[in-house]
């Protein structure tokens, strides 16, 4: 999966420095964009790929620069091997819900990139902490408490892109050491 979309975020950025060759840089605005998207997300302590949903609200705070507050949404199902004299060893189901909230701080390339106005290129950090929830099958009494998994903090490096189809709307493709999305952003 990684391959993949590393290999599609180098085609794109290729397809943008080509068509943008005959275009000037300009001053940009980046902010004053909602961004929604839908991603996958791995984690180690899972064991297999989730399906993530996404939101943050851009603004500009200094040339090139943006902040953007954040929620995203994942829930997962798994299961703890737990038993003792009076219940049976087995493996109970669980399932854990998380909501990361925070902030994203990015930083724009494009003029550095010379990309067109078509085309925005980004490295970004986001900081925040994760709520998280979690439910246990009925016949489970054991601890409660997930000891692997998300810790409270919530923190994140990205590199992305956007294609702006339009002036108001744009897909964007955003690589992240946590969840990777994909989605829809609308620029007001």
């Amino acid at each position: 999966m990684k391959t993949i979309s590393i290999t599609l975020m180098v085609f794109l950025a290729m397809l943008g420095t080509n068509l943008s060759a005959q275009e000037k840089a300009s001053a940009e605005k980046y902010g004053k964009t909602l961004n929604a998207g839908v991603g996958i997300g791995y984690y180690g302590y899972i064991g297999h790929s989730i399906p993530v949903l996404h939101a943050n609200f851009e603004f500009d705070v200094a040339k090139n620069f943006t902040l953007a507050p954040f929620i995203t949404y994942y829930s997962y199902q798994n299961y703890y091997y737990w038993g003792n004299p009076k219940y049976p060893y087995k493996n109970y189901r669980y399932r854990q819900t998380v909501i990361p909230v925070g902030l994203k701080a990015t930083y724009y390339f494009d003029q550095l990139l010379k990309a067109g106005s078509k085309w925005d290129f980004y490295l970004a950090a986001s900081a925040g902490f994760a709520i998280r929830k979690t439910t246990w099958e009925s016949g489970y009494y054991g601890e409660t408490v997930v000891q692997n998994g998300t810790s409270g903090l919530y923190l994140d490096a990205h590199i992305g892109t956007e294609f702006h189809a339009s002036s108001k709307i744009g897909l964007f493709l955003d690589l992240s050491t946590g969840i990777s999305t994909f989605g829809l952003a609308v620029h007001f």
